[in-house]
């Protein structure tokens, strides 16, 4: 199982925002969307061995899961509808106990650190960050966990817990790319198992 947790600094943690306004009035949600959609989707499929866990303004979880996620779309529009849905049955979350929004979607009324604590259990926790070591120099890990930001960089206080966290820091090259699209680099270095076979 390959994962990604994603902060997301200014998402909405309310379902009153505008599909049609991701990128302005929904706290630039269109990232989010894009981060769902690199971490899920492959041409014609879905990866049946990914998960994406969109942490909302360190207040809740939404996990969508490529094994069991029905009529999920990859476009932006119908990734914010998921989300919508998943913000308006938080009531039904409980503790720790998700909500469950439709088919492979659920929210969790956790925020970073509980997530990352729960998730951490399932794999190796890694650091996608600028700074950190080439992506080419490092083996893959069995079950990978990546933790990247959204636009923003990462506050003191989460840098601080994936010092504690995460086993590697690790870079995908020497420009800065959109979140989506490092995702998508780390995909291909699992897919080619650390660039070794195509």
């Amino acid at each position: 199982m390959r994962q990604f947790i994603i902060l997301g600094h200014e998402a909405p943690t309310t379902p009153g925002f505008s599909l049609s306004d991701l990128a302005g009035g929904a706290g630039r949600l269109d990232v989010l969307c894009r981060c769902v959609n690199a971490g899920l989707f492959v041409s014609h499929g879905i990866r049946e061995d990914s998960r994406v866990h969109l942490v909302l303004n360190d207040e809740y979880t939404i996990r969508f899961d490529g094994s069991t996620a029905k009529r999920l779309y990859p476009t932006e529009r119908a990734v914010a509808s998921r989300i919508k849905g998943a913000l308006e049955s938080t009531a039904n979350a409980i503790g720790h106990q998700p909500a469950e929004v439709s088919p492979g979607v659920e929210l969790y009324r956790m925020g970073f650190n509980s997530t990352l604590e729960s998730v951490a259990r399932e794999g190796t926790i890694i650091e996608l960050h600028e700074d950190g070591k080439p992506l080419v120099s490092a083996e893959p890990p069995a079950d990978p966990v990546f933790v990247l930001s959204d636009h923003l960089e990462f506050t003191d206080s989460e840098t601080a817990v994936l010092a504690d966290t995460a086993e590697r820091r690790l870079s995908v090259g020497p420009e800065i790319l959109h979140a989506d699209q490092t995702m998508t680099v780390g995909h291909n270095w699992l897919d080619t198992e650390g660039y070794q076979h195509y």
